[in-house]
């Protein structure tokens, strides 16, 4: 007989394993230098430059970490867990493109955050520090002087946090407004291992339908709860720049808090209980008021109560007040949406949101901004006499732009722009905006009346960016930039109120992204000066190939994709190559918008470590991106016809490389992250197109989703065939080829908990199927760890070797 111990032994090997190495090739690629990241001053004229490290190792990311109210947080810094920080820092003088030296900055740096301040004298970062078992860890506030470029440390008392940076400039440039960790805050609770009694939860009729997304990290009990109010709780205060720290009022559970910008009273929003064992803090009851710098409440906005699930539909938005902001080029005005509908787009309602403003000391009735017969986006401002103001409807994806003119009650709003957000051809652009003296974004005015738009310039050529000044008064455009070939030249910013000097970034298939200043006032190639030279981050695969192709699919739809070929290869002399497909399916009202190109054939080859691009150092051929619409014309449902376009996407797609001579129909892969890795499921389960596919960080039972998932909004039990025709689990009896799971073990993506993987691969193993299992340890819905990273691309290529680079017809 058998032991029992060893008979459960056989059957689970390999279940523990070791870190492996992909080929030299691949470990190039994740290990290749990054690009620093810039951030531009207010004045246009400096930048500060933060270097990029390479990958934080599985040590850093295992660090300990707590998942309380669908927030993960750090307990040794009490702030939001993160394993990636700037590991320099210096300045960029734009006018003579020479780097500045900043002195003073912590030995080791970890910058987490930085923001300049509004009069660009300081330049305000967060160093992240982990001591050692007997030092203190902690995130820290520092200061540099740009006149004297030297860094220092600005106050002793740590910063805590769970959402933002922790920090804000004041307006006047003389201060921030912190928060802090509480001082004298004690240890936190430790759970005694005794229950107290059940965990008990209610539903009641009277409250309706509710869709409850399927939320990771939520708090479990009562322990749970007083933990995180251990962590959540800050401090907030004032520091000048001596460092003197001035205490506001008590610390709160606050979430969000925001400087008027006057810069004489904070808009605040403080979480309370009862909190909530199905949604995240950010559904917990909360109170927004408007407090005093001595922390005063002067003005009530909501109490919001607990919201346990929006009515359903993706256009469902909470009862009552919801988006408070700060109207930024007023000294106090508070501006807010109200749902009419309340929140249900179900209901028949002419008027869905009013938009309202408030001014201080929010005295009488609140004035109405507009009336609006979809939802409340958002306000650009620009003065009394002009405000953007865009609202929209998920449901026929229409958008519309509205002009206001928030000083003018009796002016009515006026209709700018109308269109489709699934209509890329024609989008007008965003309206571009530069800092004020308080550095609040705001509308960049022309005298005579005009703004700038901004846009990704899609065509049937693909994107080429633009930049617009547009005449509110007459509604002409005029055209000042746009990018062209052989180039992919992209807006940054404007330099310039009247829009004639950009940065940009620049780049073709075989040059990297760098920054640059052009100059629309000079001629031909005196417009541009490089700022940066970053060189060719894998100049071993700098002459990879890429070609934007087009094809159609069966029924007339026309579909785009990115071809990308191996160095020197020629089709005609080489012959087909194994092909790895990498898609992500995406949902349409109108074959029209389906049929519309994306992307640029100038871009630049990058080769992440992410995407499919890395077989390419392994002799395969990638087509990345191929276009799989799903189309839902008029009211029909898109997800209604899933499978057979999701099919005829697939089928249009391989005919096209086998028709080009770089594929063979026996050797290709289909690939996907997330709803990619969902798609390469189905398309394994009812196609024998691939001889095996790559799903990573998935969801394969629909089940598990019941109140929608991606953009479907009906929920399971008003939609259950689709649900269940739609589940790759539902039939995973039919799947023939080879499947390789990869899935972070903590992922905290809604809809795609570590199980659905775990579960689909069971279901194979249990049919007989070909498949394997690859759990990250400490990863989440992306992966982050150079170990997690370099496995994945070891188990990728070694799965594609096995079943498809030397597969057989």
């Amino acid at each position: 007989m058998v032991p029992l111990t060893m008979s459960l032994l056989a059957a689970a090997p390999n279940a523990h394993s070791q870190y492996q190495l992909p080929p030299a090739q691949l470990q190039a690629i994740v290990d290749a230098p990054r690009a620093p990241a810039l951030g531009l001053s207010p004045q246009r004229n400096l930048a500060m430059m933060v270097d990029t490290p390479a990958l934080p190792s599985i040590a850093e990311v295992a660090q300990p970490e707590l998942k309380l109210a669908g927030l993960r947080i750090n307990p040794r810094t009490y702030s939001p867990s993160r394993f990636s920080f700037g590991t320099g820092l210096k300045l960029l003088d734009i006018a003579t493109q020479k780097e500045i030296k900043i002195m003073g900055l912590p030995r080791q740096l970890r910058l987490a955050d930085s923001a300049w301040s509004p009069d660009q004298r300081y330049l305000a970062f967060t160093h992240v520090t982990y001591a050692d078992r007997d030092g203190a860890s902690g995130v820290e506030l520092w200061l540099v002087d740009i006149n004297t470029r030297i860094a220092r440390r600005l106050t002793a008392q740590p910063l805590s946090y769970l959402d933002g940076s922790g920090f804000t400039w004041m307006p006047d440039a003389k201060g921030l407004l912190l928060h802090l960790k509480p001082i004298g805050r004690g240890k936190a609770p430790q759970s005694t291992g005794v229950p107290g009694g059940p965990i008990l939860q209610d539903s009641q009729v009277s409250v309706g339908a509710r869709q409850l997304r399927t939320y990771q990290d939520l708090l479990k009990n009562e322990e749970d709860a007083r933990l995180f109010e251990h962590y959540a709780s800050s401090q907030l205060a004032l520091v000048d720049l001596s460092g003197k720290l001035r205490l506001i009022g008590n610390p709160e559970l606050f979430t969000n808090v925001s400087v008027a910008p006057n810069g004489k009273l904070l808009l605040a929003s403080v979480l309370q209980r009862p909190f909530s064992y199905v949604v995240p803090a950010s559904a917990f009851p909360r109170r927004v008021d408007v407090r005093d710098l001595s922390g005063k409440p002067v003005h009530l906005v909501v109490e919001k109560p607990l919201e346990e699930g929006l009515p359903p539909g993706n256009d469902a938005v909470s009862a009552g007040v919801r988006k408070v902001s700060w109207r930024v080029d007023a000294p106090a005005t508070l501006v807010w949406a109200e749902a009419q509908d309340g929140g249900d787009p179900a209901k028949a309602a002419e008027v869905r949101d009013i938009v309202y403003s408030h001014a201080a000391p929010f005295a009488g009735e609140p004035k109405v901004l507009a009336r609006l017969g979809s939802r409340y986006d958002r306000v650009v401002w620009g003065n009394g006499d002009v405000a953007l103001l865009g609202e929209g409807w998920y449901k026929t994806r229409a958008v519309k732009i509205w002009r206001i003119q928030p000083e003018h009650d009796t002016v009515a709003p006026e209709l700018l722009f109308s269109y489709s957000a699934e209509d890329r051809y024609n989008n007008p652009g965003s309206p571009v905006t530069m800092p004020d003296s308080a550095g609040r974004p705001r509308l960049v005015l022309g005298a005579d009346s005009t703004i700038l738009l901004g846009g990704s310039g899609a065509s049937n050529e693909g994107d080429r960016p633009f930049l617009d000044r547009f005449n509110l008064t007459t509604k002409a455009k005029e055209r000042l930039f746009q990018s062209e070939a052989p180039y992919y030249e992209s807006i940054v910013t404007v330099l310039s109120d009247d829009g004639t000097r950009l940065l940009t970034t620049r780049e073709s298939p075989t040059e990297r992204p760098n920054f640059y200043v052009r100059d629309l006032n000079r001629s031909g190639a005196a417009q541009l000066t490089a700022l940066t030279n970053f060189p060719h981050p894998t100049p071993q695969l700098k002459d990879v190939q890429k070609e934007q192709i087009r094809y159609k699919r069966a029924d007339g739809v026309d579909l785009t994709a990115t071809l990308m070929l191996p160095p020197n290869y020629e089709a005609k002399r080489d012959g087909p190559l194994p092909l790895l497909m990498w898609a992500y399916p995406q949902d349409f009202k109108s074959a029209s918008a389906a049929s519309q190109t994306t992307g640029s054939p100038f871009r630049f080859n990058a080769i992440s470590y992410w995407g499919p691009a890395p077989m390419l150092a392994m002799g395969y051929a990638v087509l990345d991106n191929p276009s799989m619409p799903i189309v839902g014309a008029g009211d029909a449902e898109p997800n209604d016809s899933y499978l057979p376009q999701l099919v005829a996407n697939a089928e249009a797609a391989v005919a096209e490389v086998v028709r080009r001579g770089v594929a063979e129909r026996h050797r290709i892969a289909i690939g996907g992250h997330s709803y990619g890795a969902f798609m390469t499921g189905n398309l394994l389960a009812h196609t024998r197109l691939f001889k095996a596919g790559v799903a990573r960080s998935g969801a394969y039972n629909r089940t598990l989703t019941p109140f929608g998932f991606q953009s479907e909004e009906r929920e399971f039990w008003k939609a259950k065939e689709v649900y269940q025709a739609m589940s790759p689990f539902n039939n995973a009896d039919k799947i023939k080829d080879a499947l390789l799971l990869i899935h972070g073990e903590q992922d905290n993506n809604s809809g795609t908990f570590p199980m659905q993987s775990e579960r689909m691969f069971q279901a194979m193993k249990g049919l007989g199927g070909t498949a394997r299992l690859v759990m990250l340890p400490n990863e989440s819905h992306a992966y982050r760890a150079r170990e997690s990273i370099m496995h994945m691309l070891f188990e990728t290529n070694s799965w594609l070797d096995k079943y498809v680079k030397n597969a057989k017809p």
